[in-house]
């Protein structure tokens, strides 16, 4: 008999094929109701309530596998699930709809004032005149990032007859085309869009995307939605905007803080706003249950799960031999992607030495996820990176190479793009730890860990000096610096690794030297 607990309220007819099965006996309490027969259990069910910490996991000696009925975990310790073998998962998929549909609801309601004509006509006023709205055929929305939701959104508003521009770095040409929308830059998208939605992550990257200064570049009277993540949209900018007449009006369901306690957004009558209401449809919660249930009845049956946020469950042995090649392979996937901001079309992996005589589809998931990690709305591992990469057009491939290095073991990543062609090679090292040792056709050797700056430049004389200088000057501390060239007065590469991340504003100042010719930082 497998024993579950399920400690939240999770919907009853999404955990029918639990209920129902007879070699399952499920428990509905909370964990503090059940404290003397935590060990009893083998799964754990979860929604945002329940904190699975290192202490719970501990005491649930037999558990075997963690599901969250929702998207984010924050209230789980992977990381100690992953020590305890103890898989987790989630319902990566269950709220795309709802939150599609949402954004919808949104827009429509923001262009033609309902929500303020539904308050005046409740207050026994007949204002029509001062409701007029604007259509959305025609008009051509903007969505900044195109994953599930993009895309979802996308595919109804073009039945409105709306014309549609996106903005997404790694959005390939081929998925654009199929779907009917128009791939653009940036700037491009702010310029001719009459609305602007946004359906990214909340990474470096996107923090403030739209914000005083890009806001100014959008078309005076443009609406601008929220509908993702608090954040995306610099509140500040926003408010300015909305002061001066530039933004007609914005509908945001996030904010930077929640709730929006004494937030000048509220004041504005032209600003629409809901709490967080994305993924709050009954669909939804029945989506998300079901999704986790079945998931965790694959796991506990033996059959593969797709939605796994840690490392499969491993032998111990196995798990030894892969686990530093697998923390390598997804530093090296995060570090290609962050220095191929472009679309991608193929990823091919390379194993050298005795690496290769273990399971590496492992570790190529790992680099996969690495790769997609920072491009995409959704929880990615290496369970589901490579379904992940095939939706996005995304190829990829492994092979064993015969060659001798002079690595005892060597992982070769090429990613490919229409114009470009990234190479990054590393190694674990016994008792010495991961190396990157190759980039491109450059010979280097680093440790890939904290915040990196990585430079083109041409291998002249002062080009490290004037580098070092601009960064003495703003008090910033090397921790390290390795350099590579091909030959005496010919391209080379340096690679800086800092205790603090840079602004943009100084590693401006140093790719406006003329001897640089490409810079780009790394986190990791």
């Amino acid at each position: 008999m497998i024993h579950i607990l399920v400690s939240d309220s999770i919907s009853s007819e999404g955990l029918q094929p639990l209920l129902e099965a007879s070699h399952i006996h499920v428990v509905q309490k909370k964990v503090d109701e059940v404290t003397k027969d935590l060990h009893l259990f083998d799964a754990l069910l979860v929604r945002s309530a329940t904190k699975v910490t290192a202490e719970l996991l501990k005491e649930m000696t037999n558990l075997k596998i963690v599901g969250r009925a929702g998207v984010g975990v924050d209230n789980i310790d992977v990381n100690a699930a992953t020590k305890h073998g103890v898989v987790v998962i989630n319902a990566p998929n269950g709220n795309t709809i709802s939150t599609t549909e949402h954004t919808f609801a949104m827009m429509a309601s923001l262009v033609r004032h309902i929500p303020q004509a539904n308050m005046t006509v409740k207050s026994n006023k007949w204002n029509r005149h001062s409701f007029v709205g604007t259509e959305l055929f025609g008009k051509s929305l903007g969505i900044i990032g195109f994953g599930r939701i993009g895309g979802e959104l996308a595919k109804r508003v073009r039945v409105f007859g709306m014309n549609v521009l996106v903005y997404d770095p790694f959005l390939t040409k081929e998925r654009a085309e199929k779907i009917g929308v128009r791939n653009c830059e940036f700037n491009e998208l702010l310029a001719n869009a009459d609305i602007i939605t946004v359906h990214t992550p909340l990474i470096k990257e996107t923090r403030g995307i739209l914000n005083k200064e890009t806001i100014a570049k959008t078309k005076k009277g443009v609406y601008l939605l929220n509908c993702a993540r608090g954040g995306i949209i610099d509140e500040a900018g926003l408010i300015y905007h909305l002061e001066t007449g530039h933004v007609a009006g914005a509908a945001l369901d996030v904010f930077e803080v929640e709730p929006p306690l004494n937030n000048k957004l509220l004041e504005f009558h032209n600003v629409i706003v809901t709490p967080h209401l994305g993924a709050s449809t009954k669909e939804a919660q029945l989506n998300v249950a079901a999704q986790v249930t079945q998931e965790v009845l694959n796991y506990l049956d033996s059959k593969p799960v797709t939605s796994s946020i840690n490392l499969p469950t491993l032998t111990k042995e196995l798990f030894d031999k892969i686990q530093p090649f697998f923390h390598l392979a997804k530093k090296m996937g995060n570090i290609v992607s962050q220095c191929m901001k472009v679309p991608v079309q193929e990823i091919s992996i390379q194993y050298e030495g005795p690496v290769a005589e273990i399971e590496t589809s492992f570790i190529t998931k790992a680099l996969l996820a690495g790769f997609l990690d920072a491009r995409v709305d959704i929880s990615v591992n290496e369970v589901n990176a490579g379904m992940i990469a095939k939706e996005r057009g995304i190829t990829f491939s492994e092979k064993i190479s015969s060659s001798k290095s002079g690595y005892e073991n060597l992982i070769e990543v090429k990613v490919f793009s229409d114009k470009q062609t990234f190479v990054l090679k590393g190694t674990h090292v016994p008792h010495y730890g991961e190396r990157i040792v190759g980039i491109n056709d450059f010979k280097i050797d680093f440790y890939p860990t904290g915040h990196l700056l990585y430079i083109q430049h041409q291998d002249k004389p002062g080009v490290i000096g004037r580098v070092g200088k601009v960064l003495g000057d703003h008090e910033i501390n090397i921790a390290a610096m390795q350099v590579g060239r091909k030959e005496k007065g010919g391209e080379a590469i340096m690679m800086l690794a800092f205790d603090r991340a840079l602004d943009d504003g100084l590693t401006g100042k140093i790719a406006a030297f003329d001897d640089i010719v490409s810079i780009k930082t790394i986190d990791l």
